[in-house]
């Protein structure tokens, strides 16, 4: 084993503080530093530690340098698909792999991704665990192998299916990417095909495949393995060494080399969306590979030119041609080759010409104007923050670690990278533009609604894309039971035996610190200076509940608008003026509530303060701002009605709710209430429904007690203090018997499914006890019921999720997922039975699993900003004491199996239940009625009707 000695990375961020005066510039410089220690296995693996002491936590990464780009010829997705078979079993963890593992130790969930160039597995973990994950990743990397069978993988290829049918085919716009890539890459280049893959190359993949890709790729000498967290540097070497040293190193891995690509023409392709509501544009450029230097600059390029008010395309195509209400652009590099990416989803009935019309208009607007020193350093100090927010968390500290190891070949690329990115000028930003985008061939798309090809680009050719066709019965069966027979791969010690657990360590709970103010406003804090930021959200109650069901979505416009401007400083200024501080200013209505939030660097906390300050006492009104905002919210809800995710949820909340409780509503609104809405109705929503006594204020970060009072003062003694009442809601109603609603989506590829009822609000005395007991159901992920039989058995779904959601006002419990179209009526039957025996067949066991789980994983309960922040809503919306977790461990503590079956049998009612399917009902809606609760109600565009 060979060391490389401690290195420290000295990350010297350049930041810059403007004043008042225009083009008066302070320059300061900042000393940042992450230390790590890198050291090789003999067999080639390499290793990355850092410790970070704030919390009782680990995060252990393992990364693998392949991706989909190292695939072959008609085995697309495979790297994806063998990311999920690592996950499943190994020689020594057993069935249920590391899955069930997380679920004892407490962990955050074993979880994975694969992108073009690499595949990780990842978690976070209570320290005391740290041994176990070392252990159980060292087991999926060399003991793996023999536990595959022809039945495991065959369940796994229907699992990846359901997940791109999920991601892509039952997606608005699902097949964009795809149409772009084989286009924009010549065929055979590794990127010209998607990292999902396709259904036919997944369907004819073999055990033969698996295993020649394990032995290839998933080798010590292709693999870095990155630690950081509350660790014993010492013992965790001892450790790596102990599991991984034995492993056999693997052949020689190839340097993959860059394919960058130069299009011989432009190519205009177009494709009729059964999922779209509007037109979508997309155009492509050819770039450059991860790390170049013209990254930097094409990283800036794409953000001036359509972020803000001040982007050139946001100008024209927003503000002046109200083409669209949002424009996005962004430099995708991967490993060895580059694209930049522009994608413009315009208003209802807008013709694409148009569009790129305009796009050229405000490209021509750059390039006589360019981007000045004062835009290029907001953007950098926007950068600066986004930076520190990476670091907020052990396990983003060793992603990018680990990143930098794989692709730039140093950890300490770091220090590097930031510089690059603080070094770009303004003669770079045109540079690349003249370069890269100028003149310069592309890819366009024109994906538009069915019917709608009068929207699309001239000269547009059709698109190859390959639709599923859903066959009753086409899909193979298997027999996920049935156990992997081999001989166990010699080792030097007994690896079935898994290690002990560390000392424990204790449930450490932040110091909440609570200031009420005259103007009736409630502060919570929390400080913490592990990074120098601040997190912070201004809370007021009310949102859709003091609403009119006349004029659904005032609150929504009202929120929205508030950051459009203030009485003094125009949407341009106001937007500038965040910015160029580094921070991000949100303000957004809920059902509960109106809320501005934001984060920022702690020495920029006072300015951010006197930002929100003049957002919230001194609205602007813009009519302008109001049009455009109504304009892109009725955009969204056209955009909705064709996306099965959102109709199932629109859907559930009416059939939950009644058409008499406001809840029954998007807060959106719908096209005919935004429509009736006036910029008088927010100004009156505004003075008369917001006020200080309805006011929580929850802070988190480097900032202290007193500088936040400080900060608030402003609105303490200015904001005006009045009484306003939330009106009571009618009850919901658990309805007597089940009924089925069925909204019809013609040539859909899953069923979404949303079923539920009326149940637990966040301040019953029962929910948390409730939350607890759902855990084996459907709360606890690959631990719980729900999707061992539905994924893991049956391969019906790529995920399921049951759960209690409760606030102070409403309570419910649902069940939600995507099911593959021709097992609907299999999947709602097989969930039907679940619920019906899930109180009765509850065991020791189960209840052993969900007390490790909860009590363990309370380690890692308050480790990020957001974390802690979400700890102080608790304690000031359902008046939670401070120390609300360590009372919630002794409930759990207190739970018996016999408690278990009370909950379960009280609060679980699978034949009083709303089920909400969205589908094909041609195929899948007269099965449903086998369920025994009569006709369907068939949903459609508002009409309800039996069938």
């Amino acid at each position: 084993m060979k060391y490389i000695k401690s290195t420290l990375l000295a990350l010297l961020v350049l930041f810059t503080i403007w004043s008042c005066k225009q083009n008066e510039v302070k320059e300061t410089k900042q000393e940042f530093k992450v230390e790590f220690e890198k050291f090789t296995l003999d067999n080639g693996l390499q290793v990355i530690l850092h410790v970070d002491k704030s919390d009782p936590v680990a995060a252990v990464a393992l990364t693998a340098h392949v991706g989909s780009a190292r695939e072959k010829a008609g085995r697309t997705g495979f790297a994806h698909l063998f990311e999920h078979l690592l996950f499943l079993e190994s020689e020594n963890l057993g069935k249920g792999g590391l899955d069930q593992m997380s679920a004892r130790i407490g962990g955050s969930g074993a979880n994975g991704s694969t992108s073009r160039d690499r595949t990780n597995y990842f978690q976070t973990v209570p320290k005391d665990a740290l041994e176990k994950m070392i252990w159980a990743e060292a087991d999926k990397l060399g003991y793996f192998i023999n536990t595959v069978t022809e039945p495991v993988l065959a369940k796994e290829k229907q699992v990846v299916k359901n997940e791109k049918r999920q991601r892509v085919d039952n997606q608005p716009y699902g097949f964009n990417a795809g149409v772009i890539n084989s286009n924009l890459y010549p065929e055979g280049h590794p990127y010209s095909w998607e990292v999902i893959g396709s259904l036919e190359d997944l369907q004819n993949s073999t055990l033969d495949d698996v295993k020649e890709f394990y032995n290839r790729w998933y080798v010590p000498n292709n693999v870095t393995l990155t630690i950081a967290g509350d660790i014993d540097v010492a013992q965790t070497k001892a450790w790596v060494k102990k599991y991984f040293d034995e492993i056999p190193k693997g052949e020689a891995i190839p340097k993959i080399e860059k394919q960058p690509v130069t299009l011989k023409s432009s190519k205009r392709l177009f494709y009729e969306d059964n999922f779209a509501r509007a037109p979508r544009l997309t155009m492509a450029w050819p770039t450059v590979y991860e790390y170049h230097p013209d990254t930097y600059a094409l990283t800036v390029l794409s953000q001036y030119l359509t972020e803000g008010k001040k982007a050139p395309l946001y100008k024209v195509l927003v503000e002046n041609q109200q083409l669209t209400s949002n424009v996005g652009m962004y430099q995708y590099s991967s490993e060895i080759a580059g694209q930049l990416m522009l994608n413009i989803t315009a208003f209802d009935q807008t013709n694409l010409n148009t569009v790129a019309n305009g796009i050229n208009e405000g490209l021509k607007d750059f390039e006589m104007n360019g981007i000045s020193e004062s835009d290029l350093n907001r953007i950098k100090a926007g950068q600066e923050t986004e930076f520190y927010r990476g670091l907020s968390s052990v396990l983003g500290k060793g992603f990018q670690l680990a990143q930098y190891e794989i692709f730039a070949g140093d950890p300490g690329f770091i220090n590097q990278d930031v510089k690059n990115i603080l070094a770009v000028t303004p003669e770079d930003v045109m540079r690349v533009y003249n370069t890269y985008i100028k003149d310069q061939n592309f890819i366009a798309t024109s994906f538009v609604p069915k019917g709608q090809m009068n929207l699309i680009l001239d000269n547009s050719q059709l698109a190859t894309v390959i639709e599923e066709e859903i066959i009753e019965g086409a899909e193979d069966t298997f027999d996920a039971s049935l156990a992997a027979e081999y001989e166990k791969t010699p080792s030097s010690f007994d690896r079935s035996v898994e290690p002990a657990y560390g000392k424990s360590p204790d449930l450490v709970i932040p110091t909440v610190w609570k200031r009420d103010l005259d103007s009736g406003i409630k502060v919570f804090g929390i400080e913490n200076t592990e990074v120098p930021l601040v997190e912070f959200e201004l809370e007021i109650k009310g949102g859709l509940l003091l609403e009119d069901t006349a004029k659904v979505g005032v609150s929504n416009l009202m929120a929205n608008l508030m950051t459009k401007g203030t009485k003094n400083k125009t949407p341009e200024a106001l937007e500038n003026a965040i910015e160029s501080l580094g921070a991000q200013i949100y303000s957004y209505a809920t059902n509960n509530s109106v809320t501005i939030s934001g984060t920022t660097l702690a020495k920029h906390f006072d300015a951010t303060m006197a930002l929100v300050t003049e957002i919230l006492l001194e609205p602007r009104w813009d009519e302008d701002e109001f049009n455009l905002l109504k304009q892109s919210t009725i955009s969204r809800i056209q955009r909705q009605k064709a996306n099965p995710n959102s109709i199932a949820s629109n859907e559930f909340a009416k059939q939950l709710y009644g058409e008499n409780n406001i809840l029954a509503y998007n807060n959106n609104g719908t096209e005919a209430s935004v429509n009736a809405i006036m910029i008088s109705d927010l100004e009156d929503f505004y003075s008369t429904k917001l006020t200080p006594k309805l006011t929580n204020v929850h802070v988190v970060g480097s900032i202290s007690e007193n500088e936040v009072i400080s900060a608030l003062e402003t609105i303490n003694t200015t904001w005006e203090s009045k009484d306003v009442e939330i009106p009571e809601l009618p009850k919901a109603i658990t309805p007597e018997t089940s009924k089925i609603y069925f909204y019809d989506v013609p040539g859909a590829k899953q069923s979404v499914i949303a079923f539920g009822y009326p149940s637990l609000k966040a301040t019953d005395n029962d929910y948390y006890a409730a939350t607890v007991m759902n855990y084996r159901l459907g709360g606890g992920s690959f631990a719980s019921q729900l999707t061992q039989e539905l994924r893991e058995a049956k391969g019906y779904t790529y995920g399921i999720r049951s759960g209690f959601d409760g606030d102070a006002n409403t309570g419910e419990f649902s069940i939600n997922s995507s099911i593959r179209t021709n097992v609907t009526y299999e999947s709602a039957a097989l969930i039907k039975e679940i619920l019906e025996n899930y109180g009765t067949n509850y065991t020791e066991a189960d209840l052993d699993i969900t007390k490790g789980f909860t009590l363990k994983s309370s380690a890692r309960a308050f480790e990020t900003l957001g974390s802690k922040l979400n700890m102080l809503s608790n304690i000031s919306n359902y008046g939670y004491a401070d120390d609300y977790a360590k009372q919630r461990q002794s409930i759990v503590k207190d739970l018996s199996v016999d408690d278990i079956k009370a909950l379960a049998e009280k609060y679980i009612k699978p034949n009083q239940m709303i089920y909400v399917i969205v589908g094909d009902a041609e195929t899948q809606l007269d099965k449903l009625k086998a369920l025994g609760f009569g006709d369907a109600v068939l949903l459609k565009d508002n009409n309800p009707e039996v069938q």
